[in-house]
């Protein structure tokens, strides 16, 4: 449709403008809106990247923690470096600090995931409940700090994502624990259609704060 219309406003314009100019001026806004519709588009498809990455390596780690197996550290140290690259994402358009300290929270957040599994694997309930209730205060802190950079981050809305993301993932661990595979699949179904979720939320917030990178 927008390629119609730009066709219609170079034939109306050829009849009043020398064919240089029309060309120049017409070539030049074109650019223009192309980068940035595709500046949207690939804050977009990064984000989304970023988030597959934290539900597949941490599916990865899960997997081989509970069964015993040799490669749950190298899963555990890839998970770790995709912490770093969503609080990086997020320092290009806040600063370093901000990244670093959402890096600082997003650690936090997996390793009281890995305490979790230990525990739920364990069948210590008591050590169980404790590294839930941290987990959700994590949670929360991540909520509040991403609310606080981005007015177009509800907190409440954050926390509920972030709420479904813990409770995505327990089904997930539950389910494997359980050897129920079939809803070990269906879960993780789950877990990546909603951060997918949180990706596009994340993206609509950032091109909302920052209209002039991107419309």
């Amino acid at each position: 449709m927008k390629a119609l219309q730009g066709a219609v406003i170079i034939a109306c314009c050829l009849a009043i403008r020398p064919p240089g100019q029309l060309v120049s001026s017409q070539a030049s806004a074109v650019s223009s809106s192309s980068a940035h519709s595709g500046a949207a588009a690939s804050l977009k498809q990064d984000m989304r990247k970023l988030w597959t990455d934290h539900v597949v390596w941490t599916r990865d780690y899960v997997i081989a923690a509970i069964g015993d197996r040799p490669d749950a550290q190298a899963a555990a140290n890839r998970l770790m470096k995709n912490q770093e690259a969503i609080g990086d994402a997020v320092a290009t358009f806040y600063g370093a600090p901000a990244g670093q300290e959402l890096t600082i929270f997003l650690k936090e957040h997996i390793r009281i995931a890995a305490e979790l599994v230990k525990a739920a694997k364990a069948g210590d309930k008591a050590a169980q409940q404790q590294a839930d209730r941290r987990w959700r205060q994590n949670a929360t802190s991540i909520a509040d700090f991403l609310s606080g950079v981005n007015p177009y981050w509800p907190r409440e809305t954050l926390v509920e994502l972030m709420r479904k993301h813990l409770a995505t993932t327990t089904n997930e661990v539950v389910a494997r624990l359980n050897q129920d595979w079939d809803t070990d699949v269906r879960a993780f179904d789950e877990v990546y259609e909603h951060a997918l979720e949180m990706a596009d939320a994340l993206t609509e917030g950032i091109v909302k704060q920052f209209p002039d990178k991107f419309t």
